[in-house]
C-alpha cells in the first residue's frame, strides 16, 4: 500500500471518528438549546421482542441517550428515564428526557419521548417550554437509528 493509500484511509477512519462523536454533540446541543456516542452492538433476530419491547427501537433509544445521565430503565416495559443533565455551556439550564417503547414491532408510533426542561430562576429550578420540534427531531433520530441496526440485521443474517 503506498503512502497515499494509507494516508487516504487514516483520513477515512479518522472522519468516522469524528462523525459520530460529532452527532452526538449535536443531539446534545439542540436538546441544551430547548429554548444529539453510539454503540452498534447487534441484536439477535431472537431479542427483537424478547425483551418485551422492539428491539431495534430499544438499542437506538439508549443510544441515541448515551450522553444522558439514566435514572431508570425497563426493557421489559421499555422505559427510559434519564436524570437532569446540565450542559456546561449553559449552566442555568437543565433537562430531562423519558423514552417509552410501547410495542414489539418497529414502528413510528411505538415510540413516545417526553422531554422535560428548566431554567434557574431565583436560585429554583422552574419549568419552562421546550422549543417546538425538539421531541419530533429526536424521535426521528431514534427511528432512522433503529432502522439502520435493522438493516445491519438483515445483512448480518
Amino acid at each position: 500500500m503506498s503512502a497515499t493509500q494509507r494516508q487516504g484511509t487514516v483520513e477515512r477512519s479518522s472522519s468516522l471518528r469524528v462523525l459520530v462523536p460529532s452527532i452526538a454533540i449535536g443531539l446534545m446541543l439542540l436538546l441544551s438549546a430547548c429554548a444529539g456516542g453510539s454503540s452498534s452492538r447487534e441484536i439477535p433476530k431472537d431479542q427483537v421482542s424478547a425483551i418485551g419491547v422492539n428491539g431495534f427501537l430499544w438499542r437506538a433509544a439508549l443510544d441515541t441517550l448515551t450522553f444522558l445521565p439514566v435514572e431508570q430503565v425497563d426493557a421489559k416495559s421499555g422505559t427510559i428515564i434519564t436524570d437532569w443533565y446540565i450542559n456546561p455551556d449553559a449552566p442555568a439550564e437543565r433537562l430531562k428526557v423519558n423514552v417509552f417503547i410501547t410495542s414489539q414491532e418497529l414502528r413510528a408510533d411505538a415510540l413516545q419521548v417526553r422531554v422535560f426542561r428548566q431554567a434557574r430562576s431565583d436560585g429554583r429550578w422552574v419549568q419552562v417550554p421546550v422549543r417546538a420540534g425538539t421531541v419530533e427531531k429526536l424521535e426521528n433520530v431514534m427511528l432512522v437509528r433503529a432502522r439502520e441496526l435493522r438493516v445491519q440485521s438483515i445483512r448480518n443474517s
